[in-house]
């Protein structure tokens, strides 16, 4: 990527050479924090709340990452940003005070986080003559999720809805935060956008058997509060999308689901219950480490009614995550005429940055068109003849 160093060195005005990490000592921040850190060295700073975290993580780092303390919240103070290119946000926030302030003194921003309250009033942002550009929904969900529903809708003429399907390994290691994030909505209730108008759906229900293709086969998942099903009617003008939640371990998320109909996840509001919970979560390596994405969009090509799918597997979805913001920030970096607020699907195309982000352990980007469509009251099976190929 020499043509993104090389663009770096004319940043968004002078003197903005830093790019800054919030929560970059985190699960997913160290990571990314690293990978930025080596191909723009003496320039990336971990920053959080704890400088002595940051200062740990730099020292583990070799000084190759630097330490910085910055706060994030409604009672944070506001940061001198003269020096900063970029800040990566891997924190959740209430609000979008940060990424106004960014836009309007010129220092690129870009968000991976989902929580989607926090989303949807960054994305309403309106800055008059803007000096930077915003991106969110980086990662895998949203991020990835996001480009392939984008692509499977486009190879249709009309979409309809739009059905994505993520399945996780439960033996990979979680920060503290994703596995609480999990838990507390595996009992919650969420409203997305369908007929154009916001119905409430809860979590861990209305399943169904998605394929994932390779040695994964057929998994089952259910509906999930991802971010991605809200912000995407938006961007694609498709105005039914449904993310559900499945496990590569069989029979955990029908369990899940079991236990979701009998009331088991209101005990979880309990905090002593809730901290066991996310305890034991922790503690629990079953599975593999292995992610597979599979989005399917129904509609209409050449005057018939078609699906299109996408699919994706790999290893580690963290790591994922943080090669997916690592590529996104090195695009910001390299584009300092960017302006406004983007989600990753107005910025990027699936095909670009899978052929980047990709490891070799990761499967091909699988397409296939199919005339053959299942009827939208079918919520027991995904079957579509696939055509695959990059």
């Amino acid at each position: 990527m020499n043509h993104i160093q090389r663009s770096y060195s004319a940043a968004l005005s002078p003197g903005k050479t830093d790019i800054v990490i919030i929560g970059g000592y985190g699960s997913v921040g160290r990571t990314l924090s690293l990978q930025l850190a080596k191909r723009f060295p003496g320039h990336v700073y971990a920053a959080g709340r704890s400088l002595e975290s940051a200062q740990r993580f730099s020292k583990e780092t070799g000084g190759l990452v630097k330490p910085m303390q910055w706060a994030v919240g409604s009672d944070a103070p506001k940061k001198d940003l003269s020096s900063i290119a970029l800040i990566v946000m891997c924190l959740d926030q209430d609000e979008p005070g940060l990424v106004e302030q960014c836009l309007e003194e010129g220092t690129h921003y870009m968000d991976i986080t989902a929580k989607v309250d926090f989303l949807l009033k960054a994305g309403r942002l309106s800055i008059p003559s803007p000096k930077a550009a915003a991106v969110l929904s980086v990662g895998l969900a949203p991020g990835l999720t996001n480009l392939l529903a984008a692509k499977a809708a486009a190879a249709l003429d009309d979409t309809d809805r739009i059905e994505i399907s993520l399945m996780l390994g439960l033996g990979e290691h979680h920060g503290k935060a994703a596995i609480e994030w999990t838990i507390d909505s595996m009992g919650a209730d969420f409203e997305v956008a369908e007929a154009d108008r916001l119905r409430k759906v809860r979590s861990m229900t209305n399943g169904i058997t998605a394929e994932f293709g390779g040695k994964l086969g057929r998994k089952r998942v259910y509906r999930f509060p991802f971010s991605d099903q809200r912000t995407l009617p938006g961007t694609l003008g498709v105005s039914d999308v449904s993310t559900r939640l499945g496990f590569d371990v069989n029979g955990i998320a029908r369990a899940a689901a079991g236990l979701r109909r009998l009331g088991v996840f209101r005990l979880l509001r309990w905090p002593p219950m809730r901290a066991l919970s996310v305890k034991l979560a922790g503690a629990l390596h079953a599975g593999s480490e292995q992610f597979a994405v599979r989005v399917v969009a129904y509609g209409r090509s050449n005057g018939r009614s078609a699906a299109s799918g996408c699919t994706i597997r790999g290893i580690r979805q963290s790591d994922m995550t943080a090669r997916v913001a690592a590529y996104t920030a090195e695009t910001l970096l390299a584009r300092p005429e960017l302006r406004g607020v983007l989600h990753l699907e107005e910025l990027l195309d699936a095909d670009t940055v899978w052929s980047v982000v990709r490891t070799d352990s990761a499967s091909e980007l699988e397409v296939d068109l199919s005339f053959e469509a299942p009827e939208a009251s079918d919520a027991s099976q995904v079957r579509i003849p696939t055509r695959r190929g990059v």
